[in-house]
């Protein structure tokens, strides 16, 4: 770490040491599998933490890679966990996807989709034209999780790419927390498409820059506070976007994966759990001043 940044890392430890983080960020950017909830169930712990941010002035805004739910869908299981939300309040990477290829195809242009209903209702709000098949000549190709996704939805896709159609995915996460245990992601998925075609998709979710922008755009925070759970998509897509980080233990990552973990994977502050956000002596040390 050069000196500059080591200076700038240690002022912004001092200051979480007298103020809570929900004091010193305006706008938490919360990932949500893992840090929220897992499957159906909120993290413990959790709901509280957010409550009382809440109340103490911070704002909170719900981002996830997951692409398979609307927005109204999650921000409805949010109230059924005891947190008050609404659709304007979670972004999605199948927002950020479907922005991303509206902007590449013309105005009603066939897509076909792999995914579920978030990920639908996106593409169609950008109003273009769903398909299910490579022999309807699709514009674009995309990916999204869905948990009843068949080899033939993915034997499409690597027919239509082969042909020449873009790809796009919302996400590539490998894995993904369940209530039971740790399943395969969208990533997975996609990691099938890309050994049948030897290609890659162009990404919208985390680390990639698109879902972070589109949360900045609609949020209009000054002083965000991005918090998540993984190394490789809410670590490192804050570092990208220049933006602090809280990296929370409830998911994914476990403390010995920051003992070696590269710089861009390094958060600016590292706890337990959400409550992490509210004391700064829950704030956890694993590096050398």
């Amino acid at each position: 770490m050069a000196a500059d940044e080591a200076t700038t890392a240690e002022q912004k430890r001092r200051a979480a040491q007298e103020k809570p983080l929900a004091a010193l960020y305006d706008t938490a950017l919360l990932d949500l599998d893992g840090v929220v909830y897992r499957g159906a169930d909120a993290v413990p712990n959790a709901v509280p933490a957010l409550l009382s941010a809440a109340g103490a002035g911070m704002r909170l805004a719900y981002v996830t890679n997951n692409a398979s739910r609307t927005p109204q869908a999650v921000a409805s299981h949010l109230r059924e966990l005891g947190l008050p939300a609404d659709a304007d309040d979670v972004v999605t990477a199948a927002q950020a996807v479907a922005r991303i290829i509206a902007e590449q195809v013309p105005e009603g242009a066939r897509v076909l989709a792999i995914g579920g209903e978030g990920l639908r209702q996106a593409l169609l709000e950008h109003r273009l034209t769903l398909v299910n098949s490579a022999e309807d000549n699709p514009a674009a190709v995309v990916q999204g999780y869905r948990p009843d996704t068949m080899w033939k939805d993915l034997a499409e896709a690597a027919y239509a790419i082969q042909r020449g159609a873009p790809w796009f995915a919302a996400n590539t996460d490998r894995t993904m927390p369940t209530a039971r245990g740790i399943a395969p992601g969208n990533g997975a998925l996609v990691g099938a498409v890309a050994a049948a075609t030897g290609t890659w998709p162009t990404v919208a979710g985390k680390p990639e820059p698109a879902l972070h922008r589109e949360t900045m755009i609609r949020t209009k925070a000054q002083r965000p506070l991005i918090v998540g759970d993984r190394l490789d998509t809410d670590i490192e897509g804050a570092n990208r976007a220049g933006v602090d980080s809280l990296l929370v233990l409830t998911g994914v990552t476990r403390l010995q994966d920051l003992k070696d973990a590269p710089k861009e994977h390094q958060p600016t502050y590292l706890a337990q759990d959400l409550r992490g956000l509210l004391d700064p002596s829950r704030l956890m040390q694993w590096r050398d001043a």
